[in-house]
């Protein structure tokens, strides 16, 4: 966390926090930070998003509007004027096949809802852990490895078809470097994916100004994802 708030980032969003905002020390509510969670309604110690805004929202949108999926703490937004930011936990498709049906039910869901708010006057800009892998240069073992997380022919068929539909991926936008990765799954010694990025509105496509993948030290099995935009809140 010393880290995290020392980047002085306008807005940080997290994903899997798996803990209970009321179990938060002090630490964790910095002055300088409006903090808001979703916690997973059954079991705070899985799942769990959060966002710390300098800015005061206008609002904040706890879930989707999905009977099945807004209490199990996966998704919040911070709304203003002109954008909203949403910090998103795609629910994970890897413990079988009814785990990766019910993603694949939550990704039908969320297509449609990303399809009806793109009429709206605002723009998105989606912060995710979403197990997604668009392209090959994105997976470091795609030659290999036909069973990677995230990168099946109808999940990457889902972000082609998001991303021909009036949203982009930020990180691609401003960084083409092949050797960028953000999620280890199986650890240091197994392959590293570029699952975790912003998802953003086409419209702020010019404003998009940096992408980086900070791994100078080891928070977890993911790195986190900076993006800088010329954007005004």
């Amino acid at each position: 966390m010393t880290w995290l708030f020392n980047q002085d980032a306008d807005i940080i969003c997290l994903q899997d926090t798996r803990c209970s905002e009321y179990d938060l020390s002090d630490e964790y509510f910095p002055s300088e930070y409006n903090a808001y969670f979703m916690d997973d309604y059954e079991n705070p110690k899985r799942n769990g998003v959060a966002i710390y805004c300098k800015k005061l929202p206008k609002a904040i949108m706890m879930g989707l509007g999905f009977a099945d999926y807004d209490g199990r703490g996966i998704y919040i937004q911070a709304d203003y004027p002109s954008v909203s930011v949403g910090s998103l936990l795609m629910p994970t498709g890897l413990t079988g096949p009814e785990a990766m049906a019910d993603k694949q039910q939550f990704m039908s869901l969320l297509a449609a809802h990303l399809e009806k708010v793109r009429a709206k006057r605002r723009d998105f800009i989606l912060c995710g852990g979403w197990e997604l892998v668009h392209q090959p240069q994105d997976a470091e073992e795609a030659g290999n490895r036909t069973d990677l997380p995230g990168f099946s022919k109808a999940e990457r068929h889902w972000l082609n078809d998001l991303y021909g539909h009036g949203y982009c991926d930020a990180f691609r936008e401003v960084n083409e470097d092949q050797d960028e990765f953000s999620w280890w799954p199986e650890g240091d010694e197994g392959g590293a994916l570029r699952a975790d990025t912003q998802i953003v509105s086409d419209a702020l496509r010019p404003k998009i100004e940096n992408a980086v993948i900070y791994t100078g030290d080891v928070f977890s099995s993911h790195a986190p994802v900076i993006i800088d935009y010329e954007c005004d809140l």
